[in-house]
């Protein structure tokens, strides 16, 4: 079955960076597009990013463009989210998706910036 496992969350100070990524097994990762998604405290599912299966094409929220880069190694089925001039806003869980027939999701990790 198809698993996805993020990691990298962390607390971190405004103006900081991290760096998140999603291990993905059980799918033919190459042929995916993944996304990256975020849920805030009391906020609906928020898209963040997305990166095609070979990754040459990749899309941003405004909200996070020019500050969050999304990669992938399909050599290591891992979707990767660095994040820079991190934000108190962006606090959320940050979580990442495969469309392969149904939506698949992780399990989110908790990223909290500080002011």
């Amino acid at each position: 079955q198809v698993q996805l496992v993020e990691s990298g969350g962390a607390l971190v100070q405004h103006g900081g960076s991290l760096r998140l990524s999603c291990k993905a097994s059980g799918l033919a990762f190459s042929s995916y597009t993944m996304n990256w998604y975020r849920e805030a405290p009391g906020k609906g599912r928020e898209f963040v990013a997305l990166i095609s299966s070979s990754g040459g094409v990749t899309s941003y929220a405004d909200s996070v463009k020019g500050r969050f880069t999304i990669s992938r190694d399909n050599a290591k089925n891992t979707v990767y989210l660095q994040m820079n001039s991190l934000k108190p806003e962006d606090t959320a869980v940050y979580l990442c998706s495969a469309l392969v027939g149904t939506n698949y999701w992780g399990q989110g990790t908790q990223v909290t910036v500080s002011s």
